[in-house]
């Protein structure tokens, strides 16, 4: 029995590693490191084939867990921002035991006609900032949408473990497709991030027909985040900026009518953040934008223990993480289970204890909740086995094995359990 606690032990000491540093099999070989991987859809609506970036949580990719779904993260201008916004989710979600934001899936989407698809109408030429090519290409963003809505999301759904819960980044251009999808396409994404968007576009008038669009509509669990870059000349603040009437200012000064206008019309229920970069220009502006647009919207999601509580784990504390994950459930619109990884930790480290009703009760409810887990079965197993009820033991070692023929030491342990 002395040898099997300290089996037990180690394996309690073997998950928390798992759930804090997240090695879950990740699909990394000795030789690169990869964050993601290329598939592809043929658009009927663009007319062309377009290259998708597929990030999944590592989680996602190791077998031994139940599946699960995740909130997608759509992200405009996918080459440039996917690597950085992977590593950002990573961190936030996995990453020494993070839970500040839920782990994701995020979609990268490169660009074939940048100009085209993410301006949202034709605009004729207003220099400095549409030349001619850019005005002859222009106003793509209706079907660029419908690709998003007809055939991208379907697609994502249906090939990915994708849940109801969808995101949309976008910076620049990318900023100004995300307020026309929201101003008018709003059910698509559940939140929304613009980062120094081209609210001046078409001479103005894309920020002219959005505020009054927004000023009649009702949003109900739509969140957005707004950004805005220091893109002011270097005489100018945030108060003579509105009062200049250059070109070159014109960028900013259409984002700060954009926040006023969102600011004061409280009566749309956005759940809202604007936040200004003093310090960051357009191009730096989109890593720390995403940071705080990542933390604002899943503000709900962190798992908040004191030490104490984590140091002294007990039937209390997990009706408090219980209740944390129905709340979390709430504001996503599906059903949240607490991590099996995170239930089978406390429930080993409540067997080591020797407190073995609050273990069973909790091995028994990661069964219920994740039913198509090897793993769940497994350390089931393992708690009859230390419990000396070897019949349940040998079925649930058995039930194992049946998800999964290669599931490491069961087999081992099943048939030392038969001799």
């Amino acid at each position: 029995m002395a040898i099997r606690l300290q089996k037990i032990i180690n394996k309690t000491f073997f998950v928390f590693i798992l759930m804090m540093q997240s090695n879950f099999g990740s699909a990394q070989n000795k030789n690169k490191i990869e964050i993601g991987t290329i598939d592809s859809i043929s658009s009927k609506i663009l007319h062309e084939d377009r290259k998708i970036w597929i990030h999944l949580p590592k989680s996602a990719q190791y077998s031994g867990f139940a599946k699960q779904k995740y909130p997608v993260v759509f992200l405009l201008d996918g080459d440039s921002h996917f690597s950085s916004v992977v590593g950002m989710i990573e961190e936030l979600s996995e990453v020494n035991g993070n839970t500040i934001v839920p782990e994701m899936i995020v979609v990268g989407i490169p660009n074939t006609n940048r100009n085209r698809d993410l301006t949202p109408s034709p605009s004729d030429v207003d220099l400095p900032f549409v030349p001619k090519n850019l005005s002859e290409q222009s106003g793509g963003g209706e079907k660029f949408t419908a690709f998003l809505e007809k055939e991208l999301i379907p697609y994502i759904d249906s090939k990915y473990p994708a849940a109801p819960y969808r995101t949309l980044i976008g910076h620049s251009f990318g900023g100004l497709t995300v307020m026309n999808i929201l101003t008018n396409h709003t059910s698509l994404f559940n939140s929304y991030v613009a980062i120094d968007p081209s609210m001046w576009w078409d001479h103005d008038r894309f920020l002219k027909e959005t505020t009054k669009k927004l000023a009649a509509k009702k949003f109900e669990n739509v969140s957005l985040f707004l950004a805005a870059a220091n893109t002011m000349d270097a005489n100018m603040d945030l108060v003579n900026v509105r009062k200049d009437t250059t070109a070159f200012n014109r960028h900013i000064r259409s984002i700060l009518n954009l926040n006023d206008f969102l600011s004061q019309n409280k009566t749309t229920n956005l759940n809202y953040e604007y936040k200004y970069y003093n310090e960051d220009d357009h191009g730096s502006v989109p890593f720390p934008a995403t940071y705080d647009a990542l933390r604002f919207i899943f503000k709900f999601n962190k798992l908040k223990l004191s030490i104490t509580e984590q140091m002294n784990f007990n039937k209390d504390v997990f009706a408090k993480i219980e209740k944390h994950f129905d709340n979390v459930s709430k504001y996503l619109g599906y059903k949240v289970h607490v991590p099996e990884n995170t239930v089978n930790v406390y429930a080993y480290q409540s067997m080591s204890k020797k407190d073995m009703n609050f273990a069973g009760y909790l091995f028994k409810i990661n069964v219920s909740n994740y039913p198509q887990s090897p793993n769940v079965y497994d350390s089931l197993g393992d708690f009859y086995e230390a419990s000396g009820d070897k019949k349940n033991a040998i079925a649930n070692y058995q039930k194992t094995l049946t998800l999964d023929k290669n599931f490491p030491e069961t087999k081992g342990k099943l048939e030392k359990l038969l001799k």
